[in-house]
């Protein structure tokens, strides 16, 4: 029900981010989503792409300090709000979201999130309707 995450780490300056897309572009890896959080000297580059688990072997054997997470996909309508319905339905069963990114593909919103808790987290998901997107099919979206 989880999806792979590339969490990359990078200095905050200059060329560091073109390196790790630039070896996922030679290798014909797509990304589909990514994100950066920065503090004063590193941020975190997180990516969702067409074969993580290559990318990853990819970035580490290029010495890129990179970690695989597992986090969940979740599709929804593309309209005003069910981003918010989708993290109230979490947070009314006492799951926190330690953090969460948001895209459209193929018509659809998909979040992306990890929280402290994800064995409820899939129950929740199971039984409160949400749709959990495989990681197989979020490739065959683009």
């Amino acid at each position: 029900m989880t999806i792979h995450q590339l969490s990359v780490f990078i200095e905050n300056k200059s060329g560091t981010l073109v390196k790790v897309l630039k070896l996922l572009k030679d290798e014909g890896i797509q990304l589909i989503a990514s994100t950066i959080a920065d503090t004063a000297e590193y941020g975190i580059c997180r990516i969702i792409c067409s074969e993580p688990a290559r990318a990853f072997e990819v970035l580490k054997s290029a010495g890129v300090a990179v970690t695989l997470t597992e986090v969940f996909a979740i599709e929804l309508d593309n309209m005003p709000g069910r981003a918010a319905d989708a993290i109230e339905i979490f947070a009314n069963e006492g799951i926190s979201i330690a953090y969460l990114y948001s895209f459209l593909l193929a018509g659809k919103g998909i979040l992306i999130f990890r929280t402290d808790n994800p064995v409820r987290a899939v129950e929740v998901i199971n039984g409160s309707g949400l749709h959990a997107v495989p990681e197989k099919d979020l490739s065959k979206l683009l």
